[in-house]
């Protein structure tokens, strides 16, 4: 039976893959901790199960411990895989690896953020478009000229850097007076670390842009503390669970839904066509859905 190993768990995870006919998709984070990951990882392991192939999951510690994909990268074309479905945790420091995987024979598709290296398949949200969704959203919940802020995730990353201008392309093409950007790597403490500097800075604020649900929860907790999160918007991205309860419990907004189960299931038919000497696609979008209460409820 033909495997497909699903990067993103733990390198220990990938020592006790076959050598023969193996397919790698990496996730650039753990599951446990992030929602998000955990679904990608079950879409993944749902679509080996449907094809009758095995799914395996390793990830570097963090999404920032780039050197650490890198690596295990480099330890699975030791390992002459037939397959790599990547999602980058910094798409330009991991080009070369990528370059070196084609040079030996290897398929490679990018899952959930774009990467630098031409003719590789890409597999996911139209980012930029996301950005601006949530940005419009607030635009239209908000009085004109409101002063916002927005959260930035790791920029070095097509995500990070396309959530980012798009909210902020929405929110000034507007008239909202973007006062702050600050940066929280997805996570949910530094968001929350963010958020208190920003309301020490920033007093007159209505409205929040997280470029994840981590770090858009981490603003309601700021919130929550400062005794503001009855006058200050919040809206996150990826619609996770805890984000959907939060929706629903009148905390946070709003949030970008997108679909990383059906993101890493493609991820995993593509490598399987690639192998078989199909075409795919070069660009793939999943899509994405505002939720607020109305919607909340399907994504808990």
């Amino acid at each position: 039976m033909r495997r497909i190993l699903l990067t993103g768990v733990a390198l220990c995870a990938m020592m006790a893959i076959a050598q023969a006919d193996t397919y790698v998709v990496s996730m650039k984070g753990p599951a446990a901790g992030n929602p998000y990951w955990a679904a990608f990882e079950e879409g993944a392991k749902a679509k080996g199960k449907e094809l009758g192939v095995e799914v395996n999951v390793v990830s570097p510690p963090s999404e920032t411990d780039v050197q650490a994909q890198i690596s295990q990268i480099e330890d699975l074309m030791a390992q002459k895989v037939s397959g790599i479905a990547l999602a980058p945790t910094d798409p330009a420091a991991l080009a070369p690896v990528v370059d070196d995987a084609k040079a030996a024979g290897i398929n490679v598709v990018f899952v959930d953020g774009a990467g630098t290296n031409k003719d590789v398949p890409f597999i996911g949200t139209n980012n930029l478009e996301g950005g601006k969704l949530g940005g419009n959203f607030m635009c239209k919940s908000l009085p004109a000229g409101s002063e916002v802020a927005i959260l930035q995730g790791v920029m070095s990353t097509t995500n990070g850097a396309d959530r980012y201008n798009g909210a902020k392309q929405a929110l000034e093409g507007c008239g909202m007076k973007v006062v702050a950007a600050q940066p929280a790597d997805w996570d949910r403490a530094k968001g929350q670390s963010a958020t208190e500097t920003i309301l020490a800075g920033n007093p007159n604020i209505k409205g929040i842009f997280g470029s994840n649900d981590n770090m858009a929860l981490g603003a309601v907790e700021a919130l929550k503390a400062a005794a503001k999160l009855k006058d200050v918007m919040v809206v996150g991205y990826d619609a996770n669970p805890d984000a959907a309860k939060s929706i629903l419990a009148g905390e946070m907004t709003a949030s970008v839904a997108q679909a990383p189960k059906k993101m890493a299931a493609l991820g995993i038919q593509a490598l399987v066509d690639l192998k078989a000497g199909k075409k795919v696609p070069m660009v793939t979008d999943p899509g994405t859905v505002l939720v607020t209460k109305e919607n909340a409820e399907q994504y808990k």
